[in-house]
């Protein structure tokens, strides 16, 4: 295949060439792409008929995520569905005429193959193109006209009809929303138990919980070496896409910890600590940026790296341990891993649990199960890091760093671990490093080369860890940049007109549309994080600028989120918080004083999800805090005890120093109506 990047030189070649041009979008550790490239982009035949036919370009969509977003658009309103590998025909002037996702070499199964489209195509450009350029006016046409609206503010009522149609697809057996295949979607998760905590509706809560504790025991969660695979392609959580990305550890260890917040269970602290110490040892970059994922394949199977044969275990174990084991992890001779493929089950096995550890020492009878089964997993892992390793993408993304930042930050609050807390500041280091003369962040860094001009998400998810790192460790200057960027990203993403974020910069390249997202996918929009983060900031800062910028940005989607809200559930946190009830907290004390600390870790432990913590040093007289949030330059300690100033609803409660009264004001619940 002759690929050429995306840019201007490949579609000056089309024009110049008069050929449409064959786009493929996919990502480096997608298994289709894989197969697609394999299976077609590798055989001569299927190379030489685009490469005679068509201009082929290939895109990133990790690096693009702004032509994916464009296109990926395309397809499901061609189509009515998406995915990777997206496959496009454009003309010269990048309107697109055709789409679908993954093409086979030769037509079956009534998915017409590569080798009979393409020529197809040809005809049709060289004898019929108005018939084609037409369509692709038509289609470039609807999607300009397939945008967000905006209306009215969203209230409580919203919250209730997006909990209620989660409940309807809810797996009650199973857990998790939907049938196979089932994602993990944690940002369900984290807006279900904030709806619980609004309206003390159990059933919220259990549903957390199912989930959780489903996804943990199941063959998603790699129990041997730690981490969540992609999703399950079963309704079970037994047999996952074993592809392992960052974002997804991310967003799931952020769910683990809230759970663990409100539910006590030391089982999701567990859980995050797990995903900690898997992107620590394996998607850690020595800079201390965070790598992108790693693949599905190895040697070129899916899932080879992960699976066990029982002789496999005993090799590795010894038969009495490995009897333990196969208990323990669900391993059987015949192997529980089904492949479709090879037309039944393979003999090799997905280790997994049907009860936790705790539940299975009381049924077996072996008290000290736990520490046995962390001394077998330790030789399994051992044993496994012999084989051949799946490829890690080692891409440094800053919109998925910012999403780990943001989780190592607050494993470091829930679980006071100071390592997680280096690990967030490193990487926000590392990201801060990376901006250009002017200060604009990029989107991603490899091999000593940082480019691609920074998304909205970019800039979204980077401020939400910041956010999180200035309460972990309330030092100022991740606040300080926290806002800094909050104005550039105003500056250059901002939609005066009909409010709202872009998710490309005025300065960007100009693509088909402009687009403009609100939908919470594998990832939240930026948009949805955006919101919070002004909120946020707009609390902690007492900046009513933003927090009128929030009210824009909810109201510019408002129409759009009230169809179907349960699918931009991150973006309904933010209006929960808008809505109240929600708290600031100023903390005036010695840094490092017993009683200070005392006051911080109360906090540890409580779940109080819509609420904000400001530390105001009272050892300087005007410390830098004073600077940025100046409504803390007269708060003080008490009698020389450290103080709490709480908040509630714009009205503030009279300072207290006992740590217990704090939570106790913190707890307070009085729900209003609207944003």
């Amino acid at each position: 295949m002759d690929w050429y990047p995306w840019g201007e030189e490949a579609f000056a070649k089309a024009r110049q060439e008069d050929k449409p041009v064959f786009l493929s979008i996919g990502y480096s550790t997608c298994h289709w792409c894989h197969v697609m490239e394999r299976e077609s982009f590798e055989d001569p035949r299927v190379a030489g008929l685009i490469n005679d036919a068509f201009v082929p370009v290939k895109v990133d969509r990790e690096e693009r995520p702004d032509i994916d977003h464009v296109y990926m658009n395309v397809c499901q309103l061609v189509t009515g569905q998406g995915g990777w590998p997206l496959t496009l025909f454009l003309t010269p002037e990048k309107k697109p005429f055709f789409a679908a996702t993954y093409i086979p070499r030769e037509s079956r199964f009534g998915r017409t193959g590569l080798i009979e489209l393409i020529p197809r195509i040809d005809v049709l450009w060289r004898e019929k193109r108005g018939e084609l350029l037409e369509s692709a006016e038509k289609i470039t046409e609807a999607l300009r006209r397939f945008s967000p609206s905006g209306g009215d503010d969203l209230a409580v009522s919203h919250l209730d009809i997006a909990y209620r149609n989660l409940a309807g697809t809810f797996d009650e057996e199973h857990g998790g929303f939907g049938t196979a295949p089932k994602f993990p979607t944690p940002h369900h998760l984290t807006f279900l138990l904030r709806y619980w905590k609004r309206t003390g509706n159990e059933r919220a809560f259990e549903k957390v919980e199912k989930t959780l504790g489903a996804m943990r025991r199941g063959g998603i969660c790699d129990q041997v070496g730690f981490g969540f695979h992609r999703y399950s392609t079963d309704e079970k959580w037994l047999l996952p896409h074993f592809e392992k990305m960052l974002s997804d550890q991310a967003q799931l260890a952020i769910a683990y910890l809230e759970a663990y917040q409100a539910g006590g269970k030391d089982e999701y602290a567990r859980a995050a600590r797990e995903i900690f110490a898997y992107v620590l040892r394996d998607l850690t970059g020595p800079e201390g940026g965070f790598w992108s994922a790693e693949d599905a394949d190895s040697e070129g199977e899916e899932g080879k790296y992960y699976l066990w044969t029982l002789a496999e275990v005993r090799d590795l174990l010894g038969r009495e341990e490995a009897e333990t084991a196969a208990r323990v992890f669900n391993l059987e001779e015949g192997g529980n891993f089904f492949d479709p493929a090879a037309g039944g089950t393979t003999g090799k096995n997905i280790p997994h649990l049907r009860r936790s550890i705790p539940e299975l020492a009381q049924a077996l009878g072996i008290p000290d199960l736990e520490e046995r089964v962390e001394g077998m997993r330790r030789k399994l892992f051992d044993g496994r890091e012999k084989r051949i390793r799946p490829h890690r993408d080692d891409k440094v993304l800053t919109d998925w760093n910012g999403l780990m930042i943001a989780a190592f930050a607050r494993g470091a609050r829930v679980l006071a671990e100071p390592e997680y807390r280096r690990a967030a500041e490193k990487a926000a280091a590392f990201i801060g490093s990376l901006t250009d003369e002017k200060g604009r962040l990029p989107h991603r860094y490899r091999d000593g080369q940082a480019g691609i001009a920074a998304h909205l998400d970019d800039y979204a998810f980077y401020i939400w860890g910041l956010i999180e790192l200035y309460q972990a460790g309330f030092e100022v200057g991740p606040l300080r940049r926290a806002l800094t960027l909050t104005d550039e990203a105003i500056n250059r993403f901002w939609d005066e007109r009909s409010g709202g974020f872009f998710s490309t910069a005025a300065d960007a390249e100009v693509l088909l549309v402009r687009p403009k997202e609100i939908y919470d996918g594998a990832t939240p929009s930026g948009n949805s994080v955006m919101a919070m983060n002004l909120i946020m900031l707009g609390r902690m800062c007492a900046k009513p600028d933003y927090e009128e910028k929030a009210s824009r940005l909810v109201r510019a989607f408002s129409a759009t989120v009230a169809q179907m809200p349960q699918v931009s559930a991150q973006f309904l946190q933010a209006v929960d918080f808008a809505i109240g009830p929600s708290c600031e907290l100023v903390i005036a004390g010695r840094p490092g004083a017993k009683d200070t600390r005392e006051m911080i870790e109360a906090l540890r432990m409580i779940y109080v999800p819509d609420h904000v913590i400001i530390l105001r040093p009272t050892d300087e007289e005007n410390p830098a805090i004073t600077e940025i949030a100046e409504f803390t330059r007269d708060q003080r300690d008490i009698g020389g005890r450290a103080a709490a100033y709480v908040c509630r609803n714009n009205a503030c409660e009279q300072p207290v120093t006992d740590p217990g009264k704090m939570v106790e004001l913190l707890r307070k619940n009085i729900p209003n109506e609207e944003v």
